[in-house]
């Protein structure tokens, strides 16, 4: 029983893992097109951006759903606790997540286009912004007492660390959303993505190196962890891969490859993704609580497995069956 108790956290942790490393790399590419549609510069182009998404956005968001769900059967200490701490966040990314999703609803309707063209770009903007200041909040760590509940203030998550992964966030969006823009468009729409694409690599860059420095020398926690010796090498080869990585994408963009960059692209994001997770590990609520001490009874974690051992394959099948028979490049807005 020990050893089960010690084992299914894990594997809750790796599942959470799968669910947020999806949403943010299949949503993350709606979010980007939709902060980049506030740049677009006729309406045609707008609507070809979005017409690219008409099919994917509402099944790439199933992934935060079922994150949420997981979380709180798998870790219920957990929900609680960070959505107390990140109840702004979380509130300003529900509502630019509704505010895009009406607005793609009601502008293919509409005869004056105007306000949904805007409250669809500035509802990715704001989801973008609340899940990159989440996302610092929780890397930096959440202020709770011995048993686990948040004793913080409201504005804890507001910080200059916090504000950077929120801004670097958006930066990887952004490049995500164009390299899949490079794959789904023609002529000069296309150049102009080529050109946002490179624009964004290195805005994206210069964030994950700022953040990368500042992380061991402001963080007790993520220092004595990333500079111990077996882990050294490990952690000193993920910037060193990230840096190999971007110079592919770099050079895949220079060549005007369609389908490269958005390859390079994920690479990257998962590469990020890994790094983050190592770094946490094995806490839940950093830096106190690990996946231990939040967990749910070992009954409620095997009877979850079961029902998500049949999910996951489903949705994988779906998302993955929605892009192959919608494959292939936008030409118009209809």
């Amino acid at each position: 029983m020990d050893a089960l108790e010690h084992f299914l956290p894990q594997v809750w942790f790796v599942i959470l893992g799968l669910f947020l490393f999806l949403y943010i790399l299949l949503d993350g590419f709606d979010l980007g097109i939709g902060i980049l549609s506030l740049t677009a510069s006729t309406e045609e182009r707008r609507s070809i951006l979005m017409t690219s998404l008409g099919n994917v956005w509402d099944a790439n968001e199933t992934w935060l759903v079922l994150m949420g769900g997981a979380l709180f059967g798998a870790f219920p200490l957990a929900y609680a606790t960070i959505l107390n701490a990140l109840y702004i966040p979380a509130v300003v990314m529900i509502v630019g997540l509704i505010l895009r999703a009406v607005a793609f609803e009601f502008r293919e309707n509409a005869d004056r286009k105007f306000f949904w063209n805007l409250a669809f770009g500035a509802g990715s903007f704001l989801a973008a912004l609340g899940q990159g200041f989440a996302l610092g909040t929780v890397f930096e760590g959440i202020a709770v007492d011995e048993a686990g509940h948040f004793i913080g203030g409201m504005w804890d998550w507001l910080s200059w660390r916090s504000l950077l992964v929120a801004l670097t966030l958006i930066q990887g969006y952004v490049l995500i959303g164009s390299t899949y823009l490079v794959m789904k468009t023609t002529g000069e729409l296309q150049q102009t993505h080529y050109k946002t694409a490179k624009l964004a690599a290195w805005t994206t860059l210069i964030g994950a190196v700022f953040i990368t420095v500042s992380t061991p020398i402001f963080s007790e926690q993520a220092r004595s962890r990333l500079f111990e010796t077996p882990q050294l090498c490990f952690f000193a080869a993920i910037p060193v891969l990230g840096g190999l990585l971007i110079g592919f994408l770099l050079q895949s963009l220079n060549r005007q490859e369609e389908r490269a960059p958005f390859v390079w692209t994920m690479l990257i994001f998962l590469l990020s993704f890994l790094g983050l997770g190592l770094v946490i590990f094995p806490y839940i609520i950093p830096p106190k609580i690990t996946i231990y001490q939040a967990a749910a009874s070992p009954s409620a974690l095997v009877f979850m497995i079961v029902f998500i051992g049949f999910l996951i394959p489903i949705m994988l099948f779906y998302n993955i069956y929605n892009y192959v028979v919608f494959r292939g490049k936008v030409t118009g807005g209809h």
